[in-house]
């Protein structure tokens, strides 16, 4: 028969081991339990990030389809724009087809018209003779309706000095832009169209922005005077077209559109003169947009 020590001893024993037994399983479910809780951190992590990668890999295939577009658009358009040079050149100047005489063919009273136009440029000698009353050079009488068309021309031509001067493609013309806007001055979207196709060129890596001219610092500066001075040029050749030399006996304003529409219709002059304003329609905004973009992009952080 068991003494009481030893029946204590037992007990004690039993006790230890199953307690040792227990805390044992609370340690392996507690181990357990730590690593579902760490897969399931790694999986949520996971699950979190996966929808961000694909959202990022989406936007980079966005911005390479994007890009890929953009430059299939720019090559698209400077195809039409050198399309539109060359039937432009042709049209106005070399083929007989169109109203008037071509430049192989032109007569002298086309040139003599040119030159008495070209004296009366921005109205200066007609106002110098008549309202300031000095007659160094007495100005030309030509039809006001012929005076207006060439000098609204010429006044909207002016006022894309500015555009020209600070559009945010003008690095990528290596030319001078101050012989690009005289020439334009004279022949207008002669030499504006292929401006027009050369800026949409790739932009060069390691190009160097150049610093204005003295001209385009004036124009640059001066872009709400130039505007002033080319639009109240264009409403004065538009007065002046239908109420000008009123002593000159040109007739009434239905006279006078009549002329114009007889003007159209046979002086090459003027004929390009409605292709001028046709191009300038489109050019304009053109420009006007693009360096509003620009603008808008140097203000971003």
């Amino acid at each position: 028969m068991a003494s009481p020590a030893l029946l204590c001893n037992n007990i004690c024993t039993r006790f230890w081991v199953s307690s040792l037994s227990q805390s044992q399983h609370q340690m392996q479910l507690l181990q357990r339990r730590r690593l579902f809780v760490k897969f399931h951190a790694q999986y949520k992590a996971s699950f979190r990030l996966s929808p961000l990668v694909c959202l990022a890999a989406r936007r980079e295939e966005k911005e390479v389809v994007l890009v890929e577009n953009d430059g299939r658009k720019r090559r698209l358009l400077q195809i039409l724009l050198w399309t539109a040079e060359g039937i432009y050149i042709f049209w106005l100047f070399l083929l007989p087809y169109a109203p008037g005489d071509p430049v192989w063919a032109i007569n002298s009273d086309t040139i003599n018209s040119l030159i008495g136009l070209s004296l009366n440029f921005f109205f200066i000698l007609p106002l110098i003779n008549s309202v300031v009353g000095i007659h160094l050079i007495n100005s030309p009488v030509l039809h006001p309706m012929s005076e207006g068309l060439f000098n609204f021309v010429i006044g909207w031509t002016f006022m894309f000095a500015p555009l020209l001067f600070t559009d945010c493609k003008r690095d990528r013309y290596k030319g001078s832009l101050d012989v690009l806007w005289g020439f334009q001055m004279f022949l207008t979207n002669t030499f504006l169209i292929p401006y027009m196709a050369i800026r949409l060129n790739d932009e060069e890596a390691e190009s160097i922005p150049r610093k204005p001219s003295q001209l385009g610092s004036v124009m640059i500066n001066g872009a709400p005077i130039v505007g002033v001075i080319g639009g109240a040029v264009c409403l004065i050749s538009a007065l002046w077209a239908f109420f000008g030399r009123q002593d000159s006996n040109f007739g009434s304003i239905a006279d006078r559109c009549e002329f114009l529409v007889s003007y159209l219709g046979s002086e090459r002059l003027a004929y390009a003169f409605i292709w001028d304003i046709f191009l300038y329609i489109i050019f304009q905004p053109w420009l006007i947009g693009d360096n509003l973009q620009n603008v808008q992009k140097s203000k971003e952080p």
